[in-house]
């Protein structure tokens, strides 16, 4: 009776199949830990500050206009040295008038500021009743005079800040200076004057918005993207072990591109960057960090 002995060459290879087979519920149990689902950025839900605002359109003013006239009548103008749009200062001389009885007088002006109007003309009559002679804005102190509405009005109170963007000019600091007490009944809109602090030459009724800040909140903030307005309220959709899950949330103010959460959601949690109505309450996914997905 023979014997039969294999290789050492089939003897290694029964070796290797051994080790696969005993390595094969190894990588099953690996492959389980592998994160199955769709890809889904997420961003962790932060702390922010809001500033409450109130937008208002208006016109800039004047603040004060002071009207220059001679001190008596039958005056003559024989020499006119501003023109509207000068920058002159108190007590600079603005024209030369005749006496009637011979000699002159000058006309100057009582306070510093631009020149807004000039009706002077060499060879014209002036008198302290008749038409001025030159208009000055007093100080270079101007206001956006603009309407807020009825629901706005209660918000506002002299001293908040603003910011107003004058068309052709940029943007300018202000402050909310008065509040009228009456509203005009057709429209329901209330006149505001906000004084315009920087100290420069602004074309008077030029249009302005101004952004008033009434106040300020800090709470939970996520990205406007978050959000999702459903049949169901305001939802947001945050990852938990792998799975979505749907939060009822109560928005508040918004500013640059973020929202506050005001109730529903928790400072650190992970909500979806980009919520969907691909994804549904209890979807499997695979969350990836919105730093690491740049």
């Amino acid at each position: 009776m023979s014997c039969f002995s294999p290789s050492p060459r089939l003897r290694a290879l029964a070796a290797v199949a051994l080790l696969a087979l005993a390595a094969a519920p190894a990588r099953a149990a690996d492959d389980d830990n592998v994160p199955k689902g769709p890809a889904v950025t997420v961003l962790k839900a932060t702390k922010s500050c809001f500033a409450a605002i109130v937008e208002l359109s208006g016109t800039i003013m004047p603040r004060e206009e002071t009207a220059v006239r001679p001190e008596r009548m039958g005056l003559k103008v024989s020499e006119v040295m501003a023109e509207a749009g000068d920058t002159v200062t108190a007590g600079q001389t603005l024209a030369r008038l005749n006496l009637p009885e011979g000699g002159t007088v000058t006309v100057q002006a009582p306070v510093g500021g631009t020149v807004s109007v000039s009706n002077a003309v060499v060879g014209a009559m002036a008198s302290a009743k008749g038409e001025a002679l030159f208009n000055i804005i007093a100080r270079n102190e101007y206001d956006l005079v603009g309407l807020a509405s009825t629901s706005d009005l209660p918000k506002l109170a002299v001293g908040q800040p603003s910011s107003i963007h004058i068309i052709g000019i940029g943007d300018v600091d202000a402050r909310v200076r008065r509040i009228a007490p009456t509203v005009e009944p057709a429209v329901q809109l209330g006149p505001v004057y906000l004084g315009i602090t920087v100290n420069r030459k602004l074309p008077v009724n030029t249009s302005g918005r101004a952004l008033i800040k009434t106040g300020q909140s800090c709470g939970v903030a996520v990205p406007l993207t978050a959000i999702q307005y459903s049949a169901a309220g305001t939802v947001v959709q945050v990852v938990k072990r792998q799975r979505i899950e749907t939060k009822r949330v109560e928005t508040g103010l918004m500013s640059g591109g973020s929202i506050e959460i005001r109730d529903g959601l928790n400072e650190g949690e992970d909500i979806v960057a980009r919520a969907g109505s691909l994804l549904r309450e209890g979807d499997l996914v695979r969350p990836v960090s919105a730093t690491a997905a740049k």
